[in-house]
């Protein structure tokens, strides 16, 4: 994986964002390497798919239940610590050449965070037996925008402003991945790559009752053109 798109990831600062590869979450993550190992695990799942991929999965933005702890977006802390082989989701499913780490305090959550939208996602490559490595997941704000009333253990839609940020990450993973399709979760990210100009087929956003439509429409997406 390029060391520059790393790199760029990491350097964003903003206010009300919290940056899960470049600053530490001094209330919540373990200990002060919380950065250093979200960077090694999302190195390590982009490694293991791009130049293979087929597929940008684009959703929203990161959240606290996902990337921002396990540094890899729609992908809970749970999933990686093994807490979703019940479900047939495993952690070598993320990546099999490094042993996942957690990196939030283990009494905020004792099996680690884990998010609805990742666990419907990565269900649903087991249900419908798609190699996970064939889609990379990204989202359209590539960061973890919060409520600053709430602190850091909340999520909020980002402002457009924010998702202008986020445009040159998100070209910089298409000229990576050159992927063969692009699909858009939910309406923000749709409305980020038609603004730009990149052609995507969309999906219905799995929160709030839409898990149903999102599988069927992705399974059409997926099994049409796979």
């Amino acid at each position: 994986m390029p060391e520059a798109f790393v790199e760029a990831l990491r350097s964003y600062r903003a206010e009300a964002v919290f940056n899960p590869w470049g600053e530490c979450d001094p209330e919540n993550d373990l200990d002060d390497q919380g950065a250093n190992v979200r960077c090694r695990q999302l190195r390590r799942y982009l490694g293991e798919r791009i130049g293979l991929a087929d597929t940008l999965l684009l959703a929203e933005a990161v959240g606290y239940q996902g990337g921002h702890f396990s540094g890899i977006p729609m992908t809970s802390e749970r999933l990686l610590l093994g807490g979703l082989r019940h479900k047939g989701i495993t952690p070598e499913m993320a990546f099999s050449s490094l042993a996942p780490r957690r990196t939030s305090k283990p009494d905020l959550r004792p099996t680690g965070f884990t998010e609805p939208t990742a666990t419907i996602v990565w269900g649903f490559f087991v249900e419908q037996g798609i190699d996970p490595r064939r889609v990379v997941l990204w989202n359209a704000f590539p960061w973890h925008p919060y409520r600053p009333h709430k602190g850091l253990l909340s999520n909020r839609t980002p402002k457009d402003e924010e998702l202008d940020a986020g445009r040159h990450i998100l070209l910089s993973i298409l000229e990576l991945g050159r992927f063969e399709r692009i699909v858009a979760v939910g309406e923000k990210s749709s409305g980020q790559l038609a603004q730009m100009g990149i052609a995507a087929q969309k999906v219905r956003h799995p929160a709030n009752g839409g898990a149903g439509k999102f599988r069927q429409q992705l399974l059409a997406i997926m099994k049409k053109e796979g």
